[in-house]
């Protein structure tokens, strides 16, 4: 359930429509998505999935690692809310997981086992062309969606949707699907970095997420690029430790 102010509503799609800037971060962008989401539906966690070049569906970003995991299991099993949502282009909501066996008898239990007590689903479309989808996990009963409630959570995949290809639009038609399958690739080497950091400093996942990201806006760089760092470079990853 959506409960913050308009002024607060209006912030977020603003500041996700604002892809035309310089040095524009893909994989930082989606983060800051699903992020927003949550906060917005005061939701346990919110994850977002994108098809690559052959249109097969990949988790790119989620709010926690709690949702990685839920959302990698999803699509190894090839069933769940987001796959739904992006098949049929239309939202999936208000799905009690505790009661969904039937419709995902993997899924389902897989995502209540990890404290999840509702889904949602929402495409990430425009008109017809669907590149991906937008989940919403609730964690605890009473957090369903009213009709407003959806419509809101659609527009905003959907103007998420058009930011990412307006911004694209200023190369080929073609730029979009290299953009989003270099940063599929390039997830591969955060999810290293997370790792690097997390046990070099002792802390979670998360946090360790959390320290990469910080370090990489202060000091101006691509989170990509710092991730590829902290990767290959053992003074990048000293920095990185060091308060």
């Amino acid at each position: 359930m959506i409960t913050v102010s308009v002024q607060k509503l209006a912030k977020v799609f603003v500041e996700i429509a604002d892809t035309l800037v310089d040095e524009f971060d893909l994989i930082d962008y989606m983060h800051m998505l699903t992020e927003r989401v949550a906060e917005l539906t005061e939701a346990a966690a919110a994850g977002m999935v994108l098809a690559d070049h052959h249109g097969r569906l990949e988790f790119i970003a989620g709010s926690d690692e709690n949702v990685t995991l839920v959302e990698l299991f999803q699509l190894q099993n090839e069933e769940g809310p987001c796959l739904e949502a992006f098949h049929t282009g239309e939202p999936v909501f208000n799905v009690d997981l505790g009661e969904a066996g039937a419709r995902w008898p993997r899924f389902a239990p897989r995502a209540a086992a990890a404290g999840f007590r509702s889904v949602h689903a929402f495409p990430m479309r425009l008109r017809r062309q669907v590149i991906g989808a937008l989940n919403v996990f609730g964690g605890r009963a009473g957090q369903d969606f009213g009709n407003d409630d959806v419509a809101i959570m659609q527009s905003l995949a959907d103007v998420a949707t058009i930011g990412l290809l307006q911004e694209r639009a200023v190369t080929r038609s073609e730029a979009l699907t290299e953009q989003l399958q270099g940063a599929l690739n390039s997830r591969i080497t955060i999810e290293q970095a997370k790792g690097a950091v997390a046990q070099a400093r002792g802390i979670s996942v998360d946090d360790a997420f959390t320290a990469i990201r910080g370090y990489a806006r202060r000091n101006n760089r691509r989170l990509t690029e710092v991730a590829h760092a902290i990767v290959t470079d053992p003074d990048t990853l000293q920095q990185i430790l060091t308060p």
